[in-house]
């Protein structure tokens, strides 16, 4: 089996074109948006997209796929906000479903002022009823650690681990993605190979190594515990690439799909794409 590696990539032109640029960079493991995600309207999803889709998956060996929802979305909001979310949320996994996507990975959210035990209860809420409205789906909803600027959730492992336990566990359809850059920004510092093994472990003993089905793979521009979301390529951040040597060490995860979030383009140093480098360079690092 191959290892499952690759990157958020546009979408531009439709999804299926998002698989060819993966294909182009050399990654099988991609993510997605399946809509703008700093709108809350959406194009439907046509029969041709799902088919386009589909067919590029397969030319270009597309082995994993993950939509990551919309920006705009708050679960823990109240108000008018917090039910538009909840309608997004639901109608992101319609559309993940129709496109045969089977995880979609989001933040959970920010409680603004409430405090984190409401805010917590909120999401829980909606998440159990999200998931009982869209139990007709095999599609599985993965909270995302979050770097814990300003009242956002779960940028505490106790949170992710409060989090799930309120909705019953984790799941055949609820699990976690553990993002390195956002982890390491909450202050569990990942700047060392033993550092980091140290992080991993503890994520484990709090939540559960077996919780986490997506990685996102950042280096950070900011040090640890900088509460600063704020991506960096890979060995060139506050992380380095000692940290992701650990990972790619630890069999706790070595078949968990795993997908950059660096910024896009072509380095003008190299002349080469950066998701290209950045694969490459975590391909020399073990994975």
């Amino acid at each position: 089996m191959r290892a499952l590696l690759g990157s958020h990539v546009s979408v531009a032109g439709g999804l299926h074109e998002g698989a060819r640029r993966l294909h182009e960079v050399g990654g099988n493991a991609m993510q997605v948006f399946t809509k703008n995600s700093n709108q809350w309207a959406a194009k439907p999803v046509t029969e041709e997209n799902v088919e386009l889709f589909n067919k590029a998956r397969k030319q270009y060996n597309v082995d994993y796929c993950v939509s990551h929802d919309s920006y705009l979305i708050n679960l823990a909001a109240v108000g008018e906000l917090g039910t538009k979310s909840y309608e997004a949320f639901v109608d992101e996994i319609r559309r993940c479903d129709r496109y045969g996507i089977g995880d979609i990975v989001f933040h959970p959210g920010a409680h603004v002022g409430a405090g984190v035990e409401a805010g917590l209860a909120r999401v829980a809420e909606r998440l159990v009823r999200a998931l009982e409205e869209t139990a007709d789906t095999n599609v599985r909803l993965l909270i995302e650690i979050t770097a814990g600027q300003g009242t956002c959730l779960c940028a505490r492992f106790e949170e992710v681990r409060d989090l799930l336990g309120l909705c019953g566990g984790a799941g055949a359809r609820l699990g976690t993605c553990f993002d390195t850059c956002h982890a390491h920004a909450a202050g569990y510092d990942l700047s060392s190979e033993a550092k980091a093994a140290e992080a991993f472990d503890l994520f484990d003993k709090i939540v559960g190594a077996s919780s986490v089905k997506l990685f996102h793979l950042n280096d950070a521009k900011k040090g640890v515990g900088s509460r600063a979301d704020r991506h960096e390529h890979i060995g060139k951040g506050t992380i380095g690439l000692g940290g992701f040597r650990a990972l790619a060490r630890d069999k706790r995860f070595r078949d968990v799909p795993k997908v950059l979030e660096t910024e896009k383009g072509t380095n003008p140093a190299t002349g080469r794409d950066y998701d290209a480098e950045n694969l490459e360079c975590l391909r020399k690092a073990g994975f």
